[in-house]
Formats: structure tokens, sequence, C-alpha cells
């Protein structure tokens, strides 16, 4: 079974000189993200790539997104080079890579439907990208919502991203987070919310076979599978101001049973326990094969191989391991 690793990071040659023209001061996680050799050196990447065997990736473009660059013009711009830049590597690399997930200018709600659009049937991509938040907001407001109504209507997927800086503080009384919380717990927090908001929105219920995949495996969702079931069974109970029973009568499900329809992957830095929990909540065919390539340590080859020797010692059947490697990505994004 080749290996396809669905969510990995690359930054265009194109792509990366604009942004540091309107960026070129690099710090804090910036500068993790450039510092990180391949990122844009594909030699590099390739050499990596090469020590795993039958192994494929779908790309997309790192942190910050093409929004926090400026307003919708800039953004839009920004898409449109960081699309046209993954769509030309994947027409050279064919086998390297697979597809690519589509940059979105999401502060510009009719320009993001249009590039989401020409990406997939005039580029190729295999679906599209977005962040947990758009610019603070979360992804169920009404200026983005039509996305995930277009992608359901395309049949691809959405890619789920976390995105918080350390300007997000860890308590309300504190001018920042410190010790990178923000990123260790706060990225976890912020896919899960996200997760949280489309399900309450109702989408799953219109597009019951919209795929949407969340980095990280699902954020914190599998762990607090107790307080998604029977405690949000109860959603309105703790709350005075609204009536939050008016959402649980408009869903058709359970709130869990709507988290168990998100995808999830294995970029969960080589924890094998964790892995048991993500699978036993998500169960294998919505656990997809995933590295955050080209980030961690040198001498493991970066995150992917910690993952990789982490999904080759599970328990699990070989069928199992095949569905996630490929199997699974092969179904939903449709490749050959």
């Amino acid at each position: 079974m080749k290996k396809i690793d669905i969510f990995t990071h690359i930054l265009p040659k194109r792509y990366q000189e604009e942004i540091l023209k309107i960026d070129p001061v690099v710090k804090d996680i910036n500068k993790r993200v450039r510092d990180a050799t391949g990122i844009m050196d594909l030699d590099d990447r390739f050499r990596v790539m090469d020590r795993f065997g039958d192994y494929a990736q779908i790309i997309n473009i790192v942190t910050p997104p093409v929004e926090s660059y400026g307003p919708s013009a800039v953004s839009m711009e920004l898409a449109r080079i960081a699309n046209d830049g993954m769509a030309e590597l994947v027409q050279k690399h064919p086998d390297r890579f697979l597809g690519f997930a589509a940059a979105l200018p999401m502060n510009d709600p009719e320009g993001l439907l249009a590039e989401a659009t020409r990406a997939v049937k005039e580029l190729g991509a295999v679906g599209v990208q977005v962040m947990s938040n758009v610019l603070g907001r979360p992804l169920d407001k009404p200026e983005t919502m039509p996305l995930f109504d277009l992608m359901a209507e395309l049949d691809r997927p959405v890619w789920i991203h976390p995105i918080r800086g350390a300007d997000f503080p860890d308590y309300q009384k504190e001018p920042k987070s410190h010790y990178e919380i923000w990123w260790n717990f706060g990225w976890a927090y912020e896919t899960s919310a996200a997760m949280a908001h489309l399900v309450f929105s109702g989408i799953f219920d219109r597009h019951p076979n919209l795929t949407i995949i969340t980095h990280h495996l699902g954020g914190i969702v599998p762990y607090v599978e107790g307080k998604i079931g029977r405690g949000w069974d109860a959603l309105g109970t703790r709350t005075t101001d609204e009536d939050y029973s008016l959402v649980l009568k408009r869903l058709k499900k359970r709130p869990i049973d709507y988290f168990r329809m998100f995808y999830a992957d294995t970029a969960i830095f080589g924890a094998a326990n964790v892995a048991t929990c993500g699978l036993n909540f998500f169960g294998e065919e919505h656990v997809l094969f995933g590295s955050d390539m080209p980030f961690g340590p040198k001498e493991t080859n970066g995150w992917l191989g910690l993952i990789v020797e982490m999904l080759d010692s599970l328990d699990i059947t070989q069928q199992q391991r095949d569905a996630i490697y490929g199997g699974n990505a092969k179904r939903i994004l449709k490749l050959k």
C-alpha cells in the first residue's frame, strides 16, 4: 500500500517571495516555519521522502494564512499565487505530490468561493484548507459558511488547520500566552472549538457526506468523549442567558454522532496511546496518515519518522493499517 501523507506543508517559491515583501521581519512561529529546510528546498524534502519507500504527499501552504497578510485584495492575490505554485509542483512532480489543498482568501466572502471553484475545477485541487478561525471569528459565520455548501457540491474535502498565537492569553488578566501554551494546548483547543461550531451549525444535517479533515487527530475531541456525549446531551442546563435546548431540538442526531463524522490525521508527534484513543473515537475509516512534514526533529526525519514508527507499532490489523496509510485517502480524495 502506497503511503499517502495528507497533511504536509510547503512554500512555493513565488509565494514565499511575495509574503517576504509584506512581512520581512521573520519572528516567532514564522521563523520556525521558514527555518524548516524542506518547506522550500525540494532536494532536501525528496531526500527525506525517499527513506520511506512508496510514499507521496498532499501539500498545502503553511501558517500564517493568506488573510493575515492584508485586506481582501492582498489575500486574494496571495491565494492565487500559492495555488498556482502548488498546482505547478503537482504537475512537475506527480509521483511526489498527488494533489494539493488550496489556500483561500477567507476575509473575502465572494473571493473565497471564486478561488475555491477555480482551484478545484481549473487547477485540479483535491480540496481546500481553512484555519480554525478567520481572523478571530468562528467558521460558522454567514460570510464563511457558504464555503462548506460549495465544497459539498464540489464533493471535495475541507482541511482544518489550527491557528492561534502568543497574543491569545492563557488567562483573562494576562497580556499574552506564556511558555508556548498557545501552540501546545491552544491549537488542540482551537481545532475542537471549530469542530463544535460546525456541529451546532447543523452543517452535517444539510450535507451528511461533507468531508472535513482535522489536523492533529481532532484536537482534544477524542479525550473528552464523555463530555461530548452525555455532557452535550444536556446542552443548555448550564446556561441561563440563552436557550440552547432549541439547538438540540434542531439537530437530527446527538452531538457526539456528528463529531464522529469528521476525519482526523495522525500528526500527533509519534504518541501511540494517543493514536489508539483517536482510532477508538473516529474509527479506522476516518483516520488518515498525516505527518506535518517538514517539521520535527531532524534525527528522526522530522515527525514523519516518528509517526511511521508509531503506526507500524500499533496493535491493529494490516487491513486497518493499509486504510490509514492510504486506502482512506484514495477513497475520499478520489485518487487513482
